[in-house]
């Protein structure tokens, strides 16, 4: 295995001849930090996943489908995202053109690895049976897929599958997950990629979660998380940062020894959504102990969590909540949240012991389960017959779809803007949208998706259920524009 260092210049030797816009993203201390300029990334994101977790079946997934992956991307870069989560991905597909345009945008990808088919996931019920060889062909498979582009940032080894229904040896398995990916990598990419836990945000065992998951293990080093996402809705409406509980989530985190993020928020009580959080998020009390947030979620599915709506014609209308949430975004300070800063950046982590664990219901042992033979062979030798994807040539593309604000007049100027090498997507830098007469769209503005699935997609707080009741059915909508050449060759 090539040093550290030398591992990651020959990343970026092999990444310079194909790409233009970001370069890799490693963590350091407590932060994500830029391998290029050393400044520290924050992420502004938003999770990504049409048609929720119900309709995925394998057969195609979210970043497999170049044609609506340039559509996506282009709205998203002038909302100003900079990253975006996908939770269901399937290996054998080619993903070579959705990475490509969301590498050209300046958006990173955030990977959940695990599937909702069978043997694609572990089962927080029943760790022991799910840890197997047909779990792995989906988790390296992912790590196979992706490996190649510089903006997959990092990669989800489980979405909440640490909660009130899971058995008590969850967490030495999701340990077990991580050390296995991070060794995969390790063994068989030219490049550090990060991998972390997304939790849900319970709160009784939310410290002991991270603690678990961040602490070093004597002869397990790699089985520590990299990252930890944090799946929260307690900010409701015009809250604030007292009585949302922000500030005990700040004083809770602000001794984490890994980046802590936002993996889904933004509570749909109140709607239209204002997203006031996002001032706290990315505010001067937070960004110590948090690196940013993914609000949930880009496309409008049953439960209502919509920042645009995908029309059965193909349209799109963005909705009220997409501009609530760019006249967020257009207030950071950019400037201030780029900043590296050397006491977050020098942070280790504590070594782990059974006192770090508070409730007596939570694992407190840190021996792990033993892997399977047939797992190690494929870290030694790869995966066998593995589609590893790679930055591709992505033409100049017109989609003959119209785009609607949501009072159903024509947005214009809607394009894919390709950045330079190593600029991330930012709020503000897009060219700004304008609008024509109001147009009927001629479509329903309903779309034929499907719920997103708790265990899969993250979609299981109270809050969310409560929250998909309420229906903005005055929303209408569709998508139009003519989208440049991504820029991006081999």
């Amino acid at each position: 295995m090539l040093p550290s260092f030398a591992r990651l210049v020959a990343a970026a030797c092999a990444f310079a001849a194909t790409a233009t816009a970001v370069v890799p993203v490693v963590v350091s201390g407590k932060d994500f930090v830029n391998t290029n300029t050393k400044d520290r990334f924050q992420i502004i994101g938003i999770d990504y996943q049409p048609g929720g977790s119900s309709g995925f079946d394998g057969k195609s997934d979210p970043l497999s489908n170049g044609t609506s992956c340039l559509r996506d991307a282009a709205i998203m870069q002038h909302l100003g995202v900079n990253t975006i989560r996908v939770y269901n991905l399937s290996p054998g597909l080619n993903h070579d053109e959705c990475a490509s345009i969301f590498n050209g945008a300046g958006i990173y990808m955030i990977l959940d690895v695990n599937s909702p088919l069978t043997g694609g996931y572990l089962d927080r019920t029943d760790p022991a049976s799910t840890y197997n060889p047909t779990y792995y062909n989906q988790v390296f498979g992912v790590i196979e897929a992706f490996k190649n582009y510089p903006n997959t940032l990092g990669f989800f080894a489980g979405n909440e599958v640490i909660n009130e229904q899971s058995v008590r040896s969850v967490p030495s398995y999701i340990r077990a997950v991580q050390r296995d990916m991070k060794d995969y990598i390790a063994k068989n990419v030219n490049r550090s990629i990060p991998v972390g836990y997304s939790a849900a945000d319970v709160r009784d065992i939310l410290m002991d979660t991270v603690q678990y998951m961040s602490c070093e293990l004597e002869n397990s080093t790699s089985s520590r998380s990299d990252f930890f996402g944090l799946n929260s809705y307690s900010w409701c409406g015009d809250s604030s940062y007292t009585i949302s509980g922000y500030d005990v989530l700040t004083e809770d985190f602000s001794n984490a020894s890994l980046p802590v993020f936002f993996s889904e928020y933004g509570c749909n009580k109140v709607t239209p959504r204002i997203f006031t959080e996002v001032a706290a998020l990315y505010g001067q009390d937070m960004t110590q102990a948090f690196s940013g947030g993914l609000v949930y979620e880009y496309s409008e599915e049953p439960n209502n969590y919509g920042l645009v709506q995908l029309n059965s014609n193909g349209s799109v209308t963005l909705l009220v909540d997409y501009y609530n949430l760019q006249k967020q975004y257009n207030k950071l300070d950019l400037s201030r949240l780029q900043s590296s800063n050397t006491s977050q950046t020098s942070v280790k982590p504590v070594e782990c012991g059974s006192s770090l664990i508070t409730s007596s219901d939570f694992l407190n042992a840190f021996n792990l389960p033993t892997r399977p033979t047939k797992v190690q062979d494929m870290i030694d030798n790869g995966l066998s017959n593995a589609n590893t994807g790679k930055l591709v040539s992505v033409q100049s593309t017109s989609i003959p779809e119209t785009v609607y604000d949501y009072y159903g007049n024509v947005v214009t100027g809607i394009k894919l803007q390709v950045l330079d090498t190593d600029k991330a997507n930012t709020p503000g830098q897009s060219t700004p949208l304008s609008t024509g007469s109001p147009t009927s769209p001629g479509a329903s503005s309903s779309t034929a998706s499907a719920t997103a699935s708790p265990s899969a997609s993250g979609a299981s707080s109270s809050e969310k259920s409560a929250a998909s009741e309420v229906s903005m059915s005055w929303f209408l909508g569709a998508l139009s524009g003519a989208f440049v050449m991504v820029g991006v060759w081999l």
